[in-house]
């Protein structure tokens, strides 16, 4: 089972630290130094309504579609997730069509890309469409930013273990509810 990010509702308070945390785990030495609007480009999104608000991020799919429409193989499992490597994206949009959450971007980065050859060699900045969805922060030993952020404890971590744990609770429940039915 793929481990993933779920939001409680009932608790967010639609503060957008999430988002903040997001940009800057992704920032590198960059962190929020000369950014602006445009570069602000959280991998979860609030969603903000009359009646609730919420973060909406990918739900790391166990089938999921992004991985199976991904033409160039950019969109894969790994580390009980769904990744996507950016050396292969191309930014062709099918994933962002394929998601039912709504929760994979393009967006359009500058990177650094290295041209020409033996002395004539140097770097400059390039543009590149890719894609960007939740990560799970894989890269920091500590886990999603998000979470560790929230000041309401709205996000939390689900992996096999707490589904396990979540699972016999409501067998529990279900039995205890049985029990006392009469036919």
């Amino acid at each position: 089972m793929n481990t993933f990010v779920i939001a409680d509702p009932k608790r967010c308070i639609g503060c957008r630290t999430c988002e903040v945390a997001c940009v800057l785990a992704h920032s590198g030495d960059e962190g929020l130094q000369g950014m602006s609007a445009a570069h602000f480009i959280p991998r979860l999104k609030l969603i903000r309504t009359a009646k609730v608000s919420t973060p909406v991020q990918c739900h790391q799919c166990e089938d999921a579609p992004c991985v199976k429409v991904c033409s160039t193989g950019a969109i894969v499992f790994s580390s009980d997730s769904v990744q996507v490597n950016q050396e292969r994206c191309v930014g062709c949009k099918s994933c962002m069509i394929a998601c039912p959450y709504g929760a994979v971007e393009i967006v359009t980065v500058e990177k650094l890309e290295r041209v020409g050859r033996g002395i004539s060699e140097h770097t400059v900045r390039v543009k590149k469409v890719e894609a960007q969805k939740c990560d799970l922060c894989i890269t920091q030993e500590e886990g999603p930013a998000c979470i560790r952020v929230c000041l309401t404890k709205a996000l939390r971590l689900v992996d096999q273990k707490v589904m396990s744990v979540a699972m016999k609770g409501r067998q529990e429940n279900a039995a205890i509810e049985a029990g006392g039915m009469t036919i």
